[in-house]
């Protein structure tokens, strides 16, 4: 077979392969050094947008940083989660809970180590915040005034139960992890409620802790209900209702709309009919209603 035959051309199709040979070539000499991107224009709106999301981004690295600030505190209400905050390991919170649910206490910073058995290196971290109270930090003040003023802080003492109903901001602060705001948040929900008849309530107080819960449980208890602020729940707007720590404004909102489609209602059992409604605390409620 002779191939000689296909490489043969004249003189028209030699130029009309000369001209497609020098078209790919060119066509590839644009595609390696000419860009032929296009350019953005960016409007002024655009550059504010771009730079307030930059400073966005900015803050949103700031945020995710861990920046737990340690106040000063009384080691012995340490929780799970403060203790995990301050780098104590498991074993060593679980001491120091054991060590607490004996009813007694640490005196000092020394005394904590014993109890926990922490490193030097963490104590020296944790020790400049603890916070004692001033009659274990100052001893010999409070010796002065007799023994009789002096309460050694592993000793149990009598404990005087007072009403909550009656007691006063003073009364509250004496319990440990209650300060100025917790005791105004409790004293402003009595004023609301007009008397607490449980002390499940301080459940419903927020800021406080189960362990500050106990303590409270042990020196107060609920008696002289007298004053408490009965709602006419047949005969109340949904604004006032909402007054009421128990009932949102949604619910608020399904008592009226319940009320109003079934001619009143009569008594505890048709609230728990109603969507949302906290059957769980209605025996506290109920006393709180007429109807």
């Amino acid at each position: 077979m002779n191939f000689k035959q296909y490489f043969i051309f004249n003189k028209e199709q030699k130029i009309g392969l000369a001209l497609l040979a020098g078209l790919i070539i060119t066509l590839q000499l644009l595609y390696f050094f000419v860009d032929f991107s296009t350019k953005k224009v960016t409007t002024k709106e655009e550059e504010k947008w771009l730079s307030m999301q930059i400073e966005i981004d900015s803050m949103k690295s700031v945020a995710r940083e861990d920046t737990y600030k340690i106040y000063p505190f009384n080691p012995n209400f340490i929780n799970d989660f403060k203790g995990y905050k301050l780098g104590m390991k498991v074993s060593e919170i679980d001491r120091l809970l054991a060590f607490r649910k004996t009813n007694k206490y640490v005196n000092s910073a020394k005394e904590f180590q014993k109890v926990t058995q922490v490193s030097d290196s963490l104590l020296a971290v944790m020790a400049p915040y603890f916070k004692f109270p001033d009659w274990v930090t100052n001893k010999n003040s409070y010796a002065s005034y007799g023994n009789s003023n002096y309460k050694d802080y592993n000793k149990k003492e009598k404990i005087i139960i007072i009403n909550i109903n009656d007691a006063s901001k003073d009364d509250l602060m004496k319990i440990y992890g209650i300060g100025d705001a917790i005791s105004d948040r409790i004293l402003k929900q009595k004023e609301v409620l007009g008397s607490f008849v449980s002390m499940d309530q301080m459940q419903d107080i927020w800021g406080l802790s189960s362990e500050v819960i106990d303590q409270l449980n042990s020196h107060f208890k609920v008696s002289g209900t007298s004053t408490i602020n009965k709602i006419d729940l047949n005969n109340i707007s949904t604004k006032e209702l909402t007054k009421f720590p128990y009932f949102k404004y949604a619910l608020a909102k399904e008592i009226v709309t319940y009320r109003s489609m079934n001619n009143g209602i009569k008594n505890i059992e048709d609230l728990t009919k109603i969507k949302g409604f906290p059957v769980d605390k209605i025996k506290i409620i109920a006393l709180y209603l007429k109807f």
